[in-house]
């Protein structure tokens, strides 16, 4: 004899098989960006096809629809060519040019190119946080892989760019 089980009291079916993604760790530059970088991302693991989903659905809607993302190869190893968001699908190009390492860059419909530092998922909260704020820093002048480096070396991102002309965090 088969039973039926009936979901708990106040449950919607499916909430068992249910899982959502936490917001993104993310952090854009405010207004036009003058820098290499628009903004960094923190993602959780480095499964592209959970990942994605969650970065694009939090975007403004003014941006335009995500339609497709080049990544590092060395960050998203088992990246698929393709990922599915609300209502489309991403194209997923992989690059190995030294000026994209650690870095994704998403193609908006409406807003052009948006590239993001990606910090690795295991990188400590403190380096992380830093690392957030200097990339969405608009008058930030140092790429993806030179603030990875830097905070790979425990060096400060802000002090190196206000050592080389640039302004410091406000």
């Amino acid at each position: 004899m088969d039973t039926i089980k009936k979901p708990a009291e106040g449950a919607q079916p499916g909430d068992a098989h249910t899982y959502r993604m936490p917001p993104p760790r993310l952090s854009l530059t405010p207004g036009v960006s003058h820098g290499p970088l628009d903004g960094a991302w923190w993602p959780r693991c480095d499964a592209l096809e959970l990942e994605l989903p969650v970065l694009v659905g939090s975007l403004d809607p003014a941006v335009g629809t995500v339609t497709r993302v080049t990544v590092d190869p060395a960050c998203w190893p088992d990246a698929p060519r393709e990922v599915m968001a609300p209502g489309h699908v991403i194209e997923v190009v992989q690059s190995n040019l030294a000026a994209e390492a650690h870095a994704i860059t998403l193609d908006c419909s409406t807003t052009g190119r948006w590239e993001l530092l990606v910090i690795p998922p295991d990188e400590p909260a403190g380096a992380a946080t830093r690392m957030l704020t200097a990339a969405a820093d608009p008058e930030n002048p140092l790429s993806a892989p030179r603030i990875l480096a830097l905070a790979e070396n425990g060096l400060d991102a802000e002090a190196t760019w206000e050592s080389e002309g640039g302004p410091g965090l406000r």
